[in-house]
């Protein structure tokens, strides 16, 4: 079961963040944490009996939408079905449109992460996206955008295209 992030835990999610994103998908780690003062923000994890972290997402809980920011599994407990169970769980309890960027289905492995997410319920989007750079000295990268349980219409996007930049992004 999904769980709020205890504090002093957020080392541990730190870590399997900064494992499973390149650099230019997520903050240094004093940023990334001071966002959890942020009340729209927040990182749900699913714990293991001894306390490690199986996985974890960070999201931001807009009025319109649910925006998974990141998305990992520890690689301990990937390819067991804990991913698809997280994905499972948070649509259930979401009670809105959830959203997410994915890299462009260019590679193998961006087309496997897509169906993944297709056999969870998420639709790719085909509206074109650039992720603004998400921190100082980071670039910009150009994503899709998959929602689930539909896909969005084009004044849905440019409204989620709206709150991320300006929230997430804190782009103008």
């Amino acid at each position: 079961m999904l769980q709020e992030l205890n504090r002093a835990d957020f080392e541990k999610v730190y870590a399997l963040m900064d494992e499973s994103f390149p650099p230019d998908e997520h903050r240094p780690s004093s940023e990334q944490e001071a966002l959890l003062d942020d009340e729209a923000y927040r990182i749900l994890v699913l714990p293991a009996p001894d306390g490690e972290v199986q996985g974890f997402f960070a999201v931001w809980e807009f009025d319109a939408c649910l925006y998974v920011e990141h998305f990992a599994v520890n690689p301990a407990f990937r390819n067991g079905g804990v991913g698809s169970r997280m994905l499972a769980e948070l649509l259930e309890t979401a009670g809105k449109p959830v959203c997410l960027e994915v890299e462009l289905p260019e590679t193998e492995m961006a087309r496997r992460r897509i169906g993944f997410y297709q056999r969870s319920g998420f639709v790719l989007n085909p509206y074109p996206y650039v992720q603004p750079p998400i921190s100082a000295g980071r670039n910009p990268l150009p994503l899709a955008i998959m929602s689930a349980p539909r896909a969005i219409g084009p004044e849905e996007f440019e409204e989620f295209r709206r709150l991320v930049y300006t929230r997430v992004y804190k782009q103008s």
